[in-house]
Formats: structure tokens, sequence, C-alpha cells
């Protein structure tokens, strides 16, 4: 009865935005009690349910969670969200025992903002320095290239998080105008994946490139002899990006042109110095815009994360034919890449 209950609930999130499931919490709530009433195993989430539905709405918390990303890695605690590379002792035994469907339930459940604060505090905030930031993702296995450590340790994080924000915190934050800047883990995963495409000499572009983070680590790691453009389409996030990164390692190459950020859609890319060997969207689609692959260069790799509610970072490599491939790397969550306009709705 549980499993069906769970699968038919997976199936109306599956074709649903996330708003409407938070407009729809408390008819989920009741759905849940009766999900209780049938099975005893279904209670040993209420805690979690109820930090989720009740103390939300008592605490007048705001939405942001929505907007975190996390993955969820095969056969570890569920506990460990957003990423985090530090392992309960023992794998769940959910993880396990229920299918796919229930798994990224579960994951979506734990992820309120409660236990996922919680967990935020315990697992990051004694780092201080971007160095140490590193060295934290290095040790637990996030990072493992010697030069994604060198890049991200010669780019400051602090110098791209809003004022008084834990800068080395791993943890995606907000930086206005319902965006956010991803967490470290989440740079670092896709710099790792990017790696071979980001040679010195190479093109990377950088889409929804927020305060410009990335987009400097892309710079650094394709040098002055290669290009790397951020495109972002809030202008205002374009003008703090361009300022952050004149405080940073990369303030040169954007000087001399080799790093550019521009004002665009992202859905659209930049055709300008197109073909690209690496791109990194940051922002979930619910499909893989066209235009991006097809600015693709032939032996290219893009990520990009795919999805509504469950979402999935797509790894797509284009191959020297011209033929595409893709495959799933990890389940994340992202802010949507959207309209401007739909972005600032309600801001």
């Amino acid at each position: 009865m549980f499993c069906i209950g769970v699968d038919v609930v997976c199936r109306w999130l599956d074709k649903h935005s996330f708003d409407d499931i938070v407009d729809m919490r408390y008819h989920l709530l009741v759905l849940y009690g009766l999900f209780c009433a049938c099975n005893f195993q279904v209670m040993l989430y209420g805690v979690v349910w109820t930090f989720y539905f009740i103390l939300p709405i008592i605490s007048g918390a705001e939405r942001t969670h929505v907007n975190d990303t996390f993955t969820l890695r095969p056969n570890t605690c569920l506990m460990a969200l957003e990423g985090q590379t530090l392992p309960i002792a023992a794998p769940c035994v959910e993880a396990k025992q229920f299918n796919e469907r229930v798994v990224k339930l579960k994951s979506l459940v734990l992820s309120s903002s409660v236990p996922l604060s919680l967990w935020r505090f315990w697992s990051g905030n004694s780092l201080n320095k971007n160095k140490a930031m590193v060295e934290h993702l290095q040790h637990y296995g996030v990072i493992s290239s010697k030069k994604v450590a060198e890049v991200m340790e010669a780019v400051d994080r602090a110098l791209f998080v809003p004022d008084g924000s834990p800068p080395y915190l791993d943890s995606p934050m907000s930086i206005g105008y319902n965006a956010t800047i991803s967490a470290p883990h989440m740079h670092a995963t896709c710099l790792q994946l990017l790696e071979e495409n980001l040679q010195p000499g190479m093109r990377a572009l950088d889409i929804g490139s927020g305060t410009g983070y990335l987009t400097a680590c892309f710079a650094l790691m394709v040098g002055p002899q290669g290009h790397a453009v951020g495109v972002e389409h809030i202008p205002e996030l374009v003008s703090s990006s361009i300022q952050n990164i004149e405080k940073s390692a990369a303030a040169s190459l954007l000087k001399e042109g080799s790093l550019q950020v521009h004002v665009g859609d992202g859905r659209l890319g930049w055709p300008e110095l197109a073909p690209y060997d690496a791109i990194h969207v940051g922002a979930a689609a619910p499909e893989i815009p066209q235009p991006l692959i097809d600015q693709l260069k032939p032996g290219g790799r893009m990520v990009i994360p795919v999805g509504n509610i469950f979402q999935d970072l797509k790894v797509v490599d284009k191959n020297l034919d011209g033929s595409v491939s893709v495959r799933s790397e990890t389940s994340v969550r992202y802010v949507p890449l959207t309209t401007r306009d739909a972005q600032l709705r309600n801001y």
C-alpha cells in the first residue's frame, strides 16, 4: 500500500512545478496522513514531514530552500543532502530497498529548510578560508583533480557571495533576483566533469553566470589564449559579476578580453564565439536546449541540470561525427532556466 501511494504521489509531482506543490502543501499533508494510517513504516517519516509542512508555516520561513542544489549519492544515507561528501557510517537501507521514485520522493522531503540548515551548520561552518574550503572538498573526495583544486584556490569565493554571507560554507546561497550561487561542491563537480574541455586555448560558455565565479574559474583554466564567456539575463547581476571578477585572480583576463560577461537569454547560448569546447548551464532546463547543442563543438562537452521537480545533472558529449550522447551524473536541484520575467515574478 505504501509503495502504491508513493508511486501515485511521484507521478503527480512529475507533472507539477514546485510552486504547485507548495500551494498544495495542506492537501499533501492530508494525503500523507492517509498513508500513515495504511502503513506504520510511513509514520517513521512523520517528523520530517512535520518539519517540511508545519514549521515553515509557523515561522513564516521563506521558500528559498527550493532554489538549493543537492546531490543524492547511491547507497548513502539520504541525510547527506546538497552533495555533501560526508557519508553517514552505514548506507541507508531505504536506498537499497525502494525503487528510484521512492528514493527521489524521500530526498525531496528531506530537503526541507530546518533539517537542511542543521546539516549545513554541522558540515561547513568551520571553514573560514578559501584554501581550507578546497582542502575540505579534497579530503572528502569531491575534488580529485590538482588543476581544479589550484583554480578554486586561486579564485576566492568570498569575492563572489553577498556581503554578510559565509563564503566558504558548502551550501548554495541567494544572490538576489531569485537566483543563487551554487554550493562549492557543485562548482567542483562541474569543473572536474569539464576539465578535459577546459584546456589552455579552448572556449568555454557559462550559462546563468550569476556572480561570475565559475566563469572566472573557466577563464583561468583556458588561459589568455582561450575564451570564457558568461551569459546572464539579469543586467544587475552582470554588472556586479564584472565588479567581482575585477577583484579576483581573473581580472587581467577580463581586461584583455579573453573573459567576457554578457546580458542575454542563456537558452540561446552565445553564437558569437561558438563553437565551444565546454558549456556549463547553472539552471535546470525541462529539456536540453537545441541552440546549446548546436553551439557545442564536436568533441566538446556540456554539463546541464535537466528536469522540473526531480532533476539530473546531464553530461552531454558531442562526438567527432556530430552525434550526441547523454548520460546522467547525479540527482540535483537547481533554480529553473527560464525567462527574465518569470524569474523576477514575485521578487
